[in-house]
């Protein structure tokens, strides 16, 4: 049983495993049991390049960023499980939280995280009752959205990013991520408004 799983490797849901797996020292989660599902292939950022991103330098690839972050997780928070070469097909809410079955294996987990795309395309069963025509999108692009209040889509269910009904721009999609991850954290510290900073 997984306390916090995350189904998307791009910038929301590695922003979000990085915050949250930054938080081991602390006692409310040094117990937590985390995974990514990192769905890497079908990021908006394989084709990206960055000059408008405090903090990036310009000419930054989106390809890159996707590299790198999956070594900066494993370096540093390698307790954060990754798991590679599955897709996620489904999601079943259970007494006890959700059933992930993948197309290799079934996990269980009491949080889930949804951080994928918001193409049409979104196979995951399980979200049908969720999803709605994007409100921040063309509509000539087709775009979706799990319809949500502050991230929270239902008890224990999460979406972070576009998908999430934000705008397809880097900070966006990777301050979603952190938001959903101080989300959880304030829940496993016991409703205390938590939030993980380095400090020199």
């Amino acid at each position: 049983m997984y306390d916090a799983f995350i189904i998307g490797g791009g910038a929301a849901g590695m922003s979000c495993a990085l915050v949250l797996g930054s938080a081991k020292p602390k006692p409310f989660a040094a117990d937590k049991r985390i995974a990514i599902v990192a769905h890497q292939k079908s990021s908006h950022l394989q084709n990206a390049l960055f000059n408008n991103v405090l903090g990036l330098t310009p000419g930054t690839l989106g390809a890159d960023i996707l590299e790198n972050g999956t070594k900066q997780l494993h370096d540093l928070y390698p307790h954060v499980e990754q798991i590679e070469n599955e897709k996620v097909s489904s999601i079943l809410s259970t007494s006890e939280g959700f059933t992930i079955t993948t197309n290799k294996n079934e996990y269980h987990s009491k949080l889930v995280v949804i951080a994928v795309g918001y193409t049409n395309l979104l196979t995951i069963q399980g979200l049908e009752n969720y999803v709605e025509p994007h409100p921040r999108a063309a509509i000539e692009k087709d775009r979706i959205w799990l319809k949500n209040q502050d991230h929270l889509v239902d008890n224990g269910l999460y979406v972070a990013g576009t998908l999430a009904g934000w705008r397809s721009q880097f900070a966006i999609a990777s301050g979603s991520g952190a938001q959903v991850a101080t989300d959880i954290l304030t829940l496993w510290n016991d409703g205390k408004q938590t939030k993980i900073h380095d400090k020199v």
